[in-house]
Formats: C-alpha cells, structure tokens, sequence
C-alpha cells in the first residue's frame, strides 16, 4: 500500500541508504528532497529484484497545467497581423485549453511550404481568426514559434466583413454565405 502526505519544495522525505530517488525528488546530501508541492508515496520495491528499495517520488496535487510543447497542435486566435508576421493568443492544447495567456507568432515564413517566398501574411490571416498550428519551437522568452505549413493547419474559423461566419471554398479561399464575397486566407483542411 503507498503512503501519501502532503510536501513542499525542499523538505526531507527520506534517506539515500534506504529509499530510491522518484519522479519530484532529488538528493542533496544524504536525503532524498521534494522539488514540487504536492503528494509524498512511498511505492514498494519490485518483487524478485534483491537490489532494489522502495522508492519515494511526490506527485502534483490537482490538475496538471495545460503547457504547449514542441510539436503539439494548438488553437489560437490572430491578435495582430504586419507583414513580417501573425501574433496570436493560444487558446487550447489540443483538446485542453489553457488556463493563462500564451502568446505566439506565426513567422511569414512559417506560413505554407509551398512558395514561401509569395507568401503574404495580410492574405492568410486577419485579426480575430482562429487557426491551428503546430508549435516549432518554444521562440523568444515573449511567445511560442508556431507553423501552419501542413494541409490540416491553417484556419478554421473567420468571420467576414458583414461579421457573418465564413465558409471555405478552396486551401486559400473562404467565402461569406451572405455577400458572396471572397476573402484570402491560408484555410486548413477539414478532416474527413
């Protein structure tokens, strides 16, 4: 049976010579110490195996935050668009949407694979778009790097001028129902 407690950062939970080090600890000196808040279990040592101890990790209390990672599909609205580049809001990882803001940018060049260089950021995106990307890189310390070179990313929801909800009519067209008018965009393919 696991024992849990409640620990904070810092504190001893064991000693090196009878416990094995778990995920949320670490060893200083001759103790194992907690690194996170959360629950102290103790998991008993494997059958069969002589060498092993029980070991002690601390797991987190709650709910894990929702944290975009490199190559995971996020939901994001267009905050502001220039030339060079689409800032945007994250709003969900993946299914999950995020508790705090996280901000990125999609770069020109992070639009489309195809004819990067014809690429222009006022044709495939426009203030209050939502779009899905996918996160290249973690980016500056202000906001996450973001693509939308793939078919399925793009966006995926716009509104029109008339604030109608547009429908796409080609990888790079949509269109309002009411006015029939076309507006450029970089739409992502819808799944099947």
């Amino acid at each position: 049976m696991a024992e849990t407690l409640l620990v904070t950062p810092g504190e001893r939970l064991a000693l090196v010579a009878e416990y094995d080090a778990g995920s949320g600890t670490c060893v200083k000196d001759k103790f194992i110490c907690a690194t996170l808040v959360g629950s102290k279990r103790v998991l008993p040592a494997g059958e069969g195996e002589a060498e092993q101890r029980p070991r002690v990790e601390v797991v987190r209390s709650g709910v894990e935050p929702v944290v975009p990672r490199v190559g995971d599909t996020v939901t994001a609205r267009v905050v502001r668009i220039n030339p060079r580049l689409a800032a945007v809001d994250i709003l969900c990882v993946g299914p999950k949407p995020v508790r705090q803001r996280y901000s990125g940018v999609i770069r020109v060049q992070d639009v489309r694979a195809t004819e990067i260089d014809k690429v222009q950021v006022q044709a495939s995106f426009r203030p209050g778009d939502v779009v899905r990307a996918e996160v290249l890189s973690l980016g500056d310390a202000r906001s996450y790097h973001l693509t939308t070179a793939k078919n399925q990313l793009g966006v995926v929801y716009a509104k029109s001028v008339a604030g109608v909800p547009m429908v796409p009519i080609s990888w790079q067209e949509m269109q309002c129902p009411h006015t029939r008018a076309v507006e450029n965009r970089k739409v992502a393919k819808l799944d099947a």
